[in-house]
């Protein structure tokens, strides 16, 4: 498992090229405007590949998905990239404490029987 930057945050993402849909995730900058990160990993003069992590391409015309732990997609050859879910997933320990929270509330609301 590849450890991330402690100054980057991943984002899932679906990229389209000209042939291929990749869902995967991309690390950004903490640093830069939410709504500004994917475009600047694009624009970015120096880089040529973007690295992809946890991958998944399959063909625009079908087959079977192939799925990669490492990925670099050249720049030129995308043609769409967005979020996946149009959110950041950042890992926190405070996020982490309300999902298991609510997990547990779930189970006990499951187990109550009604009035």
């Amino acid at each position: 498992m590849t450890k991330q930057p402690s100054d980057t945050v991943p984002v899932e993402v679906s990229i389209i090229t000209k042939d291929h849909e990749i869902r995967g995730t991309v690390y950004v900058s903490k640093f830069t405007k939410s709504n500004r990160e994917l475009t600047e990993l694009l624009n970015d003069k120096d880089r040529r590949f973007l690295a992809v992590t946890n991958a998944e391409i399959t063909g625009l015309t079908g087959g079977a998905p192939r799925r990669y732990d490492f990925l670099e997609i050249h720049i030129d050859s995308i043609i769409i990239m967005h979020p996946a879910s149009q959110a950041l997933f950042k890992e926190s320990s405070k996020a982490q404490e309300d999902i298991i929270k609510f997990r547990e509330l779930r189970n006990r609301l499951s187990q109550t029987k009604p009035f």
